[in-house]
């Protein structure tokens, strides 16, 4: 008689197989695009009904030619979303404020990386929120909204791996999160000064194509050659020696905010030796920025004709309404 509380197999069977790892890969992603050429942006801007402006902002992935033939996080890319609640009135408790309040806030995704964050607010996410503040302060017009308030939020969808030596691709981060905020309060109709866009550049040094180790491991080497590049991605280069972070208004030609990590701080003494420096790294994550505002150019114009294409139309449907009476 047999057993009804054993659960019994299926018929058919196949082997156990594991996908591949990160380690057993054979070399590291290497960087086909130029010095000077940052990745494809997508930007749209209007995804969000709920909110008073929203945008989401996409980098493509490196090597996107290729065939993925693994489910390992190989190929590392960025997908941010950005909503913007506001301007709106603050509680009457709140004490007077002559300018608008800005809170900046930004959270990763639990499935944001290979390692699963929390729900939780972490350090390194508030630390985002602040850079982003100050980035976006500079843009706004805020004495023309007293005692009122405004949330901008985004959200980490994507983002690179952080590195062991450090968070360089926090800096990736940040920067498009400058990016899309610029977008989400144009959307909203907030009024500013300009655009703000963000640029990253970086110092790296490129190390002989070897096999990769089974982990992550920069070292000091000096059979490397150290150049400049904007737009960097950990997984196309061997070791980062400096990044740089800018939020850039280019039709007002200042720098709302700047963040510098990494060994670039003696600009005199190394541009007097030849060498790569602070002053030469934070113009190339100017022109990094300026690139940037092509494509947010794009997006908010493709945004404003389809907004007044709508706006015809409702005035059209609504004039033929009143003739009908």
């Amino acid at each position: 008689m047999a057993d009804r509380r054993r659960i019994t197999g299926p018929v058919v069977t196949a082997p156990l197989s594991f996908i591949s790892s990160p380690s057993d890969l054979s070399t590291r992603l290497q960087r086909t695009r130029q010095p000077n050429e940052i990745r494809k942006i997508f930007l749209q801007t209007g995804l969000t009904p709920s909110a008073s402006g929203s945008a989401y902002l996409e980098l493509s992935p490196p090597d996107a030619d290729t065939i993925i033939t693994s489910f390992v996080h190989t190929r590392p890319s960025l997908k941010l979303t950005c909503t913007v609640h506001g301007p709106r009135p603050l509680p009457r408790s709140t004490p007077f404020s002559p300018h608008l309040l800005l809170s900046c806030n930004v959270k990763f995704a639990p499935f944001a990386s290979c390692l699963r964050r929390g729900y939780v607010r972490e350090p390194a996410e508030r630390d985002l929120g602040v850079h982003l503040e100050t980035a976006i302060r500079g843009l706004l017009l805020s004495e023309r909204w007293p005692k009122s308030g405004v949330e901008i939020s985004v959200t980490v969808l994507e983002a690179e791996d952080e590195d062991e030596e450090g968070a360089w691709g926090m800096m990736s981060v940040l920067s498009g999160c400058i990016t899309v905020a610029s977008a989400a309060i144009v959307d909203a109709g907030i009024d500013s000064v300009d655009l703000v866009t963000g640029g990253v550049a970086a110092i790296v040094v490129q190390e002989p194509t070897v096999p990769m180790p089974s982990k992550r491991v920069r070292k000091e080497s000096t059979g490397g050659s150290t150049q400049l590049v904007m737009d960097p991605c950990i997984a196309e280069h061997d070791r980062l020696v400096a990044v740089c972070v800018v939020g850039y208004l280019q039709a007002r030609d200042e720098i709302t905010e700047i963040w510098v990590k990494g060994d670039a701080l003696d600009s005199g003494e190394k541009e007097a030796e030849g060498q790569i420096g602070l002053e030469s790294l934070v113009d190339y994550a100017v022109q990094s920025a300026a690139e940037a505002r092509l494509v947010l150019l794009e997006a908010v114009k493709e945004s404003t004709e389809l907004k007044l294409k709508h706006q015809s139309l409702s005035l059209d449907e609504t004039a033929r309404k009143g003739s009908r009476k």
